[in-house]
């Protein structure tokens, strides 16, 4: 992994004072939710490795590949200017672990390298976003697609809220006075951007009224 953090930043100063020698590392990641829901947290990651500095020949490297694989953090450098240092640094990770909506396990290190992106986890937010400002009474609608037991019950729930969403399929949050539980509702095939999104919430929500 490559970070770039500020150069007075912590993790900053203690590879530079340890020079070429590893610095033992856990990098904690915490995902919360983009929309007002209870228990805003979706999960958190621990990554466990090795941190060094870039340096020399490298630094042109891993710029080139941080500028590729996250345009917005490089945008985002390249406005704050020159007066702003910042510090490179390499992660080698030997070990991480997931906690969240889907469940707790343990990450290989080549799996962890092999992952890609879901396609829609650039959108994620502002179709979250969306979905709750204004698609509040279809959100709500969704509870009629649920198990009997639980349809009884949509009444009781004063929020429903998107919670998160993938190429496979939208979770949404029912909270209320009897607490909060999620539901998840599965796209019949996996979406590959956001207009074969839009038409398989579409195809949720009519299937919802019937």
């Amino acid at each position: 992994m490559v970070l770039l953090v500020p150069a007075n930043a912590p993790a900053a100063r203690a590879a530079a004072y340890a020079q070429d020698d590893d610095v033992e590392t856990v990098m904690e990641i915490t995902d919360v939710a983009p929309v007002a829901v209870p228990h805003r947290v979706r999960g958190r990651t621990w990554v466990a490795g090795w941190l060094t500095a870039v340096r020399n020949a490298d630094r042109a490297a891993c710029a080139r590949l941080l500028a590729e694989r996250q345009p917005a953090m490089a945008e985002a450098e390249a406005k704050a200017g020159a007066g702003v240092p910042r510090a490179l640094l390499r992660l080698e990770v030997g070990e991480a672990y997931v906690d969240d909506l889907w469940g707790a396990e343990h990450v290989e290190p080549d799996d962890f390298a092999a992952a890609r992106p879901d396609p829609l986890v650039r959108h994620e937010a502002e179709l979250l976003q969306h979905l709750a400002a204004a698609h509040g009474d279809r959100m709500r609608g969704l509870g009629t697609l649920l198990g009997e037991d639980r349809r009884r019950l949509c009444g009781a729930w004063s929020q429903v809220a998107p919670l998160a969403l993938d190429r496979f399929g939208l979770r949404v949050r029912f909270a209320g006075q009897p607490g909060c539980f999620d539901a998840r509702f599965e796209f019949p095939e996996p979406v590959r951007d956001v207009s074969q999104l839009r038409q398989a919430v579409q195809q949720l929500f009519e299937a919802a009224a019937g």
